[in-house]
């Protein structure tokens, strides 16, 4: 598989005294599911900025379908941690913003929107209101929002982290299901090691210095059985990775 993103030698800063990545090298496989992990305060919806173009200044080199990253792309959908929607509009006019915005026909925009919608569990929720909807709902129309423009890379940032566990679970899955069925590329950040190991083909793991400390394979088949004793394997290594990050001093820290 051929690279989506190149990042060499990334490093960022918020003014003089404060560096949040220093030296962030990986690539991200057209078609593949990427999880960045680590502990807060580690750069990691930074990086996630970064690669998606909100932040134009920083060291080394970024691309995204082999040109340089300075500013956001129609070919990436960002699905922000607070989501982000119109509550005084209704789930399809909210999926069919971004299209609007792209001045697609309307015929056109109306089958892409039915089409997501559907894909998403909630063809009998078109006329409702944001404001009208629970979390994991409000989830999925989200994602349909962004999955609807058709964009060649995914970003999301912790979008499941306020719902529910069962809630959850049942999200994970029908992310992976839109992963696979619309060829999409996807980089989450999440602060979950399960979540993390369930959906990735890799896990980039991004110490408290915001440098990377590895990127760990994930090589289990889908769908993934979290009882099995493989999983519970990169459950323990990622955990103790944590575990280490929390006990050891930061980087100009006695």
């Amino acid at each position: 598989m051929s690279s989506l993103v190149q990042l060499e030698n990334v490093s960022f800063n918020y003014g003089k005294n404060a560096t949040i990545l220093r030296d962030i090298d990986f690539s991200i496989q057209k078609n593949s599911f990427v999880s960045i992990l680590g502990p807060s305060g580690c750069g990691k919806s930074t990086l996630l900025n970064l690669i998606a173009g909100f932040h134009s200044t920083y060291e080394g080199r970024i691309e995204f379908e082999g040109k340089q990253v300075r500013k956001p792309s129609k070919d990436q959908g960002f699905v922000f941690q607070d989501l982000a929607l119109f509550p005084w509009l209704s789930v399809y006019k909210n999926v069919e913003f971004g299209l609007k915005m792209q001045k697609i026909h309307k015929q056109t925009r109306d089958l892409k929107v039915k089409k997501m919608i559907e894909m998403v569990g909630l063809s009998d929720y078109h006329s409702f209101p944001i404001s009208s909807l629970s979390g994991g709902m409000k989830q999925r129309v989200a994602l349909a929002r962004t999955l609807v423009t058709e964009p060649d890379l995914l970003l999301l940032d912790e979008p499941f982290s306020a719902l529910d566990a069962q809630t959850r679970d049942v999200l994970q899955d029908e992310l992976l299901s839109l992963h696979t069925n619309l060829n999409t590329t996807t980089l989450l950040v999440t602060h979950s090691i399960d979540e993390a190991i369930y959906l990735s083909d890799k896990v980039v793991l991004l110490d408290k210095n915001g440098t990377v400390k590895d990127i760990v394979s994930i090589e289990l088949e889908r769908p993934r059985d979290r009882t099995s004793t493989d999983y519970n394997f990169y459950q323990r290594k990622l955990y103790d990775f944590l575990k280490d990050e929390r006990l050891s001093p930061r980087k100009g820290e006695d």
